[in-house]
């Protein structure tokens, strides 16, 4: 079966169907492509033209058992619902989807299977880019009112050891002072390295290329020769409005931690790319620059996804778990945003820039 007539008395179906933002597939009773909107064929990638005939393997890896699901249905002929399901398509892309699952059935007799997808991956990305900008704002709110309470009484601390030192005169006493003085002094340098950068950005004109450049030249000098570090850049990116050395430093801190990742031999990969009508946090702009950067380490455990861009948290041994914090914070300065995927052996960062300022 090849084809599939939609139409009822002065009704076309295929006209209803071809105007729907939802993919619709019809299937056979082999499970065999049969009718496909322009929606589906968007989300595929692929056209109809070169589907049809194509068995639901081919479009749908059974990797967590969605061919069979289909199949179940059809036995059943009982419809399924599953909401935010992860589906696998060609060219391994992984899309996030409502989908509905029916049985397609004429008179008595089962004729195939019908499949919904709606495409949530952008509500789903608008929403946790939300929950995170707010999440960071809280967090930098917390910051600087337990910063304040943590200097004032360090400064009291301080002063009183230099006064004591002023009264002593044992050069072993002197010691024990000094020891106060010092550790007050690295406890607020610890505190401002929590709160970030508190300087406005100075912004200039500048080719972001330039800057992955020097973050390469950086981390070379001091990575394990084991370590591949590799570009793949759009040129065609206009220069970004930025504050350059805020930039290096965000892009520098997470190419770092992906050298650390790699414990001395594996892959990390700067790619930038344009992206357009992109929203970030709900607002929405017309032009983004994308940088990302892969590395093929072990990943980052499930438990550390949600609160890696939080102040002291770490998934190294001995890390302070500020580089992360602090880059979210410059780019965030930038009206931006730092996004992460992570599974082993594939971790992205992804910086997004909106370069509205450069039109």
């Amino acid at each position: 079966m090849n084809q599939i007539a939609l139409q009822t008395g002065t009704i076309d179906a295929h006209a209803i169907l071809d105007g729907l933002t939802t993919s619709v597939f019809m299937f056979d009773r082999d499970l065999r492509l049969v009718y496909l909107n322009p929606a589906g064929e968007m989300l595929l990638e692929h056209s109809a033209q070169n589907m049809l005939g194509q068995p639901a393997e081919a479009m749908f890896s059974d990797g967590n058992g969605f061919v069979e699901a289909m199949r179940e249905v059809m036995a059943s002929i009982h419809p399924q619902t599953e909401r935010e399901k992860t589906l696998t398509l060609p060219g391994a892309r992984d899309v996030t989807v409502d989908c509905t699952l029916s049985p397609w059935i004429t008179g008595e007799a089962v004729e195939g299977l019908l499949l919904e997808l709606s495409q949530i991956d952008r509500q789903l990305r608008i929403t946790r880019e939300k929950r995170l900008l707010t999440q960071q704002a809280t967090a930098r709110r917390l910051l600087r009112g337990l910063a304040h309470e943590i200097k004032n009484p360090l400064s009291g601390l301080r002063g009183a050891a230099q006064l004591l030192e002023r009264e002593l005169d044992s050069e072993g006493l002197r010691e024990y002072t000094g020891i106060i003085i010092s550790e007050a002094d690295r406890l607020r340098a610890l505190v401002d390295r929590m709160l970030g950068p508190n300087s406005r950005p100075r912004m200039e004109s500048v080719n972001v290329h330039e800057i992955l450049e020097r973050v390469r030249q950086l981390v070379g000098v001091e990575s394990p020769g084991g370590i591949a570090l590799n570009t793949d850049y759009d040129p065609s990116i206009p220069d970004l409005y930025i504050d350059r050395d805020m930039i290096i430093q965000a892009v520098l801190n997470i190419v770092q931690n992906a050298v650390h990742a790699l414990e001395g031999r594996g892959e990390i990969l700067m790619r930038t790319r344009i992206a357009r009508n992109y929203t970030i946090g709900g607002t929405r702009h017309r032009l983004i620059a994308v940088i990302e950067v892969h590395d093929n380490g072990p990943g980052i455990p499930d438990n550390l996804i949600e609160r890696m861009f939080y102040p002291m948290v770490s998934g190294q041994a001995g890390g302070t778990g500020l580089g992360l914090a602090i880059s979210q914070s410059l780019v965030t300065q930038h009206g931006g945003l730092i996004e992460c995927q992570s599974r082993p052996g594939h971790t992205v960062f992804t910086l997004l820039l909106p370069l509205e300022a450069n039109a």
